[in-house]
């Protein structure tokens, strides 16, 4: 449909079902089956005694927005922030990573399906307060003249993260693209819906007669999942995938987020920022005894929040068999049981055999399996709205293939892992160690 028609719709209300999960139950293999994913087509009316929100939606153009034509062909959105001022020479983190991605998708990657989100805006204040104190905010953002006199500073007292002059708005630019990425996701159900219906209207083919929406890609740094509520951690700033979930609950009515956390340490900080929370649920999958120490697979939320948090520690040398095996019996029941409105993924790249920070054993191959089948759960659970954001990867080699073999499993083509990856660097996985982790988990989960 052109752009040149004015339309204003008013879907009054989206339905928001009731909450589900364990409520201050001690036992947390209580199950629950009444929530259903939120649906266009099925809420256009309110049933007796739902909650509602209204929801605006124009197709006038918005310059910060993709147009209702280009949601309508994408099947993958990403947005980059480089976050090039925010560097440390011989630092892990530094910022070469996210151009050594980019290079390589530039080199493989062309057409209509594939939209770089390049209009959004910085998080403001308010939004990285929805997540962390703001005490540290404004700390932090004062600590920018501190960082533009010295050239660098750390802000962690004696551990790894560090801030340059640029540190402060780049993360919040960091945040603010995750956060447009969630937009876009969500609006574009929306925009197929109105497209399909004015397409039929007009008897018009659509371009792509589908309610799924494209999946978003974070090319973003500072990285975030360790970050936690009271400050900085593990070269994280600000906690960028905590940070999208609350604004996909406060701005778009989503009650539900599933976050899927598969980088190589735990994502700690938004263990702890959803802790209490029974609407959001924090499944990290990370190799035991690695930094930061935490994720203890006894540890499952305390509160109303209790069940809602998984973690399933890996022993060193896990590879493709204990990752496909944990994503089955683990990943796939518990995003089913929970039935959220939306998957997020904390995607950490530093799994990776070649990755010099940890001793797993994923490939290129493992994280083009992952991508694609969070992608066949997202579709399955929640309409396919689903966010990545990259989180660590410091081989840039492996970093920058393994990103661009997700892209390739997001946008439904044949995976080229074995153009990367060599089976000579992999030995046998320690799997007895391996079942014996998951049979836990599922026993304390009740999967």
């Amino acid at each position: 449909m052109g752009t040149t028609m004015s339309m204003a719709l008013t879907v009054r209300p989206l339905f928001l079902p009731g909450s589900c999960g364990i409520s201050g139950s001690r036992s947390i293999c209580k199950k629950n089956h009444h929530l259903v994913g939120f649906n266009l087509r099925n809420h256009l009316e309110k049933p007796k005694g739902a909650s509602s929100i209204c929801c605006s939606l124009s197709t006038e153009k918005d310059p910060l927005l993709p147009s209702i034509q280009q949601l309508a062909d994408a099947r993958l959105i990403y947005s980059v922030s480089a976050a090039l001022g925010h560097n440390k020479e011989s630092h892990p983190e530094c910022s070469a990573r996210v151009p050594a991605i980019v290079t390589a998708l530039d080199k493989n990657f062309r057409g209509s399906e594939i939209l770089e989100l390049a209009n959004f805006k910085s998080a403001t204040i308010e939004d990285i307060a929805n997540v962390h104190d703001k005490a540290y905010v404004y700390g932090l953002e004062k600590a920018m003249d501190e960082a533009s006199a010295s050239g660098l500073i750390f802000i962690e007292g004696s551990g790894p993260t560090y801030a340059t002059s640029t540190t402060f708005q780049d993360s919040l630019f960091a945040a603010g693209a995750g956060m447009a990425l969630v937009d876009s996701v969500v609006m574009s159900r929306l925009t197929a819906f109105l497209s399909n219906v004015m397409d039929y209207m007009h008897q018009v083919a659509a371009s792509r007669n589908t309610l799924d929406p494209p999946t978003g890609f974070a090319l973003i740094r500072p990285p975030g999942h360790h970050a936690v509520p009271k400050g900085p951690m593990g070269f994280c700033v600000f906690g960028n995938v905590a940070i999208a979930a609350r604004h996909a609950q406060r701005a778009h009515g989503l009650k539900r987020v599933f976050i899927i956390d598969f980088d190589v340490h735990h994502g700690n900080g938004t263990n702890d920022a959803f802790y209490d929370d029974p609407d959001i649920f924090f499944l990290s999958t990370h190799q035991d005894g690695s930094y930061p120490g935490t994720g203890k697979i006894s540890d499952i939320g305390k509160g109303k929040g209790e069940g809602t948090t998984l973690n399933l520690p890996l022993p060193g040398g896990s590879g493709d068999i204990a990752m496909r095996s944990a994503f089955e019996e683990i990943i796939v029941p518990c995003v089913q049981r929970f039935k959220p409105d939306l998957i997020l993924v904390s995607a950490g790249y530093d799994a990776h055999v070649l990755d010099p920070l940890a001793n797993l054993q994923f490939t290129t191959g493992t994280y083009y399996s992952l991508a694609k089948d969070i992608k066949r759960l997202a579709k399955e659970v929640c309409g396919g709205r689903c966010v990545f954001f990259l989180e660590g990867g410091y081989n840039l080699e492996s970093l920058s293939s393994s990103v661009a073999d997700s892209f390739r499993a997001l946008l439904g083509e044949e995976s080229l892992a074995s153009e990367f990856d060599n089976p000579a660097y992999l030995y046998d996985e320690p799997m007895r160690k391996v079942r014996a982790a998951i049979d836990r988990a599922k026993s304390i989960h009740c999967l």
